[in-house]
């Protein structure tokens, strides 16, 4: 049996019998004394060597699994008995948390309008690039979106395509429920001289450069910015692959994190991933966000809308 280095003080908390009275919960107090011995045995465990933190991880992947599969029974029961009593169950913030991290529910979609601001956010960059903006003038129920060009994006003959093959793409993409976009009447509010290429036009569409092919590190890895988002490159033989520099456990940076045997560990809480998959090897069901990548004329490009 793995045990934990007599140095290290284990904080043990005794709860409530749950069996004598089945009214009785742990308190907050007695919750927040959980939390905290969850990251007192993280500590401990990441002081370990690579063997007996195989054991551990390899023991939680078990209880883990098997947890997962008593909810699930436990959720289909209940769904085919009272669908208003599931729904009451997941408002406590508990069980609510232990779903989630079992990914059995997915997170509530942010509201309406501010995933338009964020697909719309997206897409200043390129629009800037080019003098020109775009704001939100109005929702329009159930499906439709009005938006306002503005400066030199408003009037260049490429308008229509900016606003079919830009703003109208990434406002689908963050809110599916929208099945239309629409422009308002536009004003022009820069003096600069308007580019009459579409921002958004390109050879290779959906695709964005990234870095030069030979500053991506072979079986290392290499951190970006790019359009907002945080990105992590790494070389696997003759492949580049590429995924969001985050951590599926809390989204902690994973660049920071020590690379062995071509696994990456989250300098954070210890999950583990393997770089050529972005397999996640502490909790096999949340992998790695990765985006299609191709390497053309010594260039790596991304493609960040998929």
């Amino acid at each position: 049996m793995v045990q934990a280095p007599a140095s290290q003080s284990i904080h043990q908390h005794t709860y409530q019998n749950t069996n004598q009275n089945t009214e009785n919960t742990i308190t907050e107090p007695q919750l927040e004394a959980l939390v905290n011995d969850i990251h007192h045995y993280e500590t401990i465990i990441s002081a370990w060597d690579e063997s007996q933190q195989a054991t551990i991880s390899g023991y939680k992947r078990a209880i883990e699994a098997l947890h997962r599969e008593a909810f699930v029974r436990l959720i289909r029961s209940v769904k085919q008995e009272s669908m208003s009593a599931l729904r009451h169950a997941v408002e406590d913030e508990v069980v609510y948390g232990l779903l989630r991290y079992h990914n059995l529910i997915k997170p509530p979609a942010p509201p309406l309008e501010q995933r338009i601001e964020l697909a719309l956010a997206e897409v200043r960059p390129g629009l800037k690039g080019h003098n020109g903006d775009v704001e939100l003038v109005a929702i329009h129920p159930p499906d439709t979106v009005e938006v306002r060009l503005i400066g030199a994006c408003s009037h260049c003959p490429a308008s229509s395509l900016t606003l079919t093959q830009g703003v109208e793409e990434v406002i689908k993409r963050y809110c599916p429920e929208i099945n239309r976009v629409i422009a308002t009447e536009t004003t022009q509010l820069s003096a600069h001289t308007a580019s009459q290429i579409s921002p958004f036009v390109s050879h290779h569409p959906g695709w964005l450069e990234v870095t030069a092919l030979a500053e991506v590190p072979q079986g290392r890895v290499l951190a970006m910015k790019l359009e907002g988002k945080s990105l992590l490159l790494t070389r696997i033989g003759s492949e580049v692959v590429c995924y969001h520099n985050a951590c599926s456990h809390l989204g902690v940076p994973l660049d920071g994190g020590e690379i062995e045997q071509q696994i990456l560990t989250c300098p954070d809480h210890g999950f583990q991933y393997r770089l050529a998959t972005g397999e996640c090897l502490t909790s096999p069901q949340t992998p790695l966000q990765s985006y299609p990548v191709e390497v053309r004329d010594g260039q790596v490009f991304v493609q960040l809308g998929l």
